[in-house]
């Protein structure tokens, strides 16, 4: 019996890809910096942006001041433009993404989220219009580990109060979140909803799991007797 579904954000409840991208070639061409001179600080510092070890702010510092090129007119311009981003991405939700979500409240199954992020996007995450419908919330950048790290699977159960075996997992399958959910014994779908040609989404569909063609096929899968 399925009592909660756990939820990845990235290209699974949001998309990044249905409006202007402002990643680190972005905010590189912003810096005038060279993209790959840019990428040389910002790409191997993923890891410790994820979970909590530097903020977005420290990052960018260190790297316009590394290149000779800090103001604090140019850091705040690209922070501002970054979070815009990141903030509009709330905007273009799949249409069945909250009667998914409200869905699955007024059947009493606990919502829980499980999201590789960092400060920026965490702090966004927080404010936005779906954190109400959680139930249970680990946020890569502050539980300081990230998926497919088990732990991070295990601290959202006990904050649900549920058992792998009671939990169903629904990622785009990023980080190799769905493999990990498997492993610790929940029952994983992909959500293929946002995937599309033509993007640098970090996956494609995956014939190993279950794929979720809308939102409210997660419905189908707990509520309404559908098979896994």
């Amino acid at each position: 019996m399925i009592r909660a579904v756990i939820f990845d954000m990235y290209e699974t409840l949001i998309t990044m890809f249905e409006c202007p991208i402002y990643f680190g070639t972005q905010m590189a061409e912003d810096a005038g910096i060279k993209n790959e001179d840019f990428q040389k600080i910002w790409s191997p510092a993923e890891t410790d942006r994820s979970i909590g070890k530097i903020t977005l702010e420290e990052l960018l510092e260190k790297i316009l001041k590394t290149y000779g090129c800090f103001s604090e007119e140019k850091k705040n311009m690209i922070i501002n433009k970054r979070k815009a981003f990141k903030m509009e991405t709330f905007n273009h939700l799949h249409p069945e993404i909250i009667p998914m979500l409200e869905g699955l409240k007024k059947n009493d199954i606990k919502i829980g989220l499980i999201s590789n992020c960092f400060s920026e996007e965490a702090e966004i995450i927080k404010n936005s219009i779906l954190y109400k419908y959680f139930d249970g919330v680990c946020l890569s950048y502050d539980e300081g580990i990230k998926k497919p790290d088990l732990k991070i699977y295990e601290k959202c159960m006990e904050k649900l109060n549920v058992n792998a075996d009671e939990c169903l997992y629904v990622g785009d399958g990023g980080s190799n979140e769905l493999f990990a959910a498997k492993e610790i014994g929940m029952k994983p779908v992909q959500a293929v909803w946002y995937l599309k040609e033509g993007t640098n989404q970090p996956t494609k569909r995956m014939k190993e799991f279950i794929n979720a063609e809308k939102p409210l096929d997660i419905l189908n899968l707990t509520i309404l007797g559908g098979h896994l």
